[in-house]
């Protein structure tokens, strides 16, 4: 059997499946980020991973009308950028100046509370997100975390 045929029912498959892995794998970047920072503040980490379920959420039920007007998903992830942001800067396993990034993201999602300011300054407010949650991705791919700092936070907490 050639390579093309094998692979061809994977290119042709329904996105559905790929689209519920994605989304699965999403929700488990927040449950991992509430175990990675656990060791900073389990009440301030389970509580951004709430804040960030709910965004989720509203995003979901936006589409269907099923939140009330004017409630912005990305308001949620604003506050969820702040609270990163404040996790970040406390702990001792990550560079401070990614916590001043997502601050930075935060306050751009945080825009949003204002639709009328938000419009205006769109695409603009989409940077501070890519910059600040795009400098954390890279870092956690690239360098991770210093395991040595986070198992001492760990074993203080």
């Amino acid at each position: 059997m050639s390579t093309v045929a094998m692979t061809e029912p994977i290119a042709v498959s329904s996105p559905r499946p790929r689209a519920r892995m994605a989304g699965a794998v999403y929700l488990l970047t927040f449950l991992s980020f509430y175990v990675l920072f656990k060791p900073v503040s389990r009440r301030l980490s389970l509580l951004a991973a709430v804040v960030s379920l709910a965004g989720v959420t509203v995003g979901v039920l936006a589409p269907f009308r099923l939140v009330p007007p004017g409630v912005n998903s990305l308001v949620f992830f604003g506050f969820y950028c702040l609270l990163i942001a404040s996790l970040i800067f406390r702990s001792t396993f990550l560079p401070r100046g990614l916590a001043a990034l997502m601050a930075f993201a935060g306050l751009g999602w945080l825009t949003f509370l204002l639709p009328s300011l938000a419009s205006r300054l769109y695409p603009y407010v989409l940077a501070p997100g890519l910059v600040g949650e795009g400098a954390l991705t890279l870092w956690l791919l690239v360098k991770g975390v210093d395991a040595e700092r986070w198992n001492e936070q760990a074993s203080g907490t």
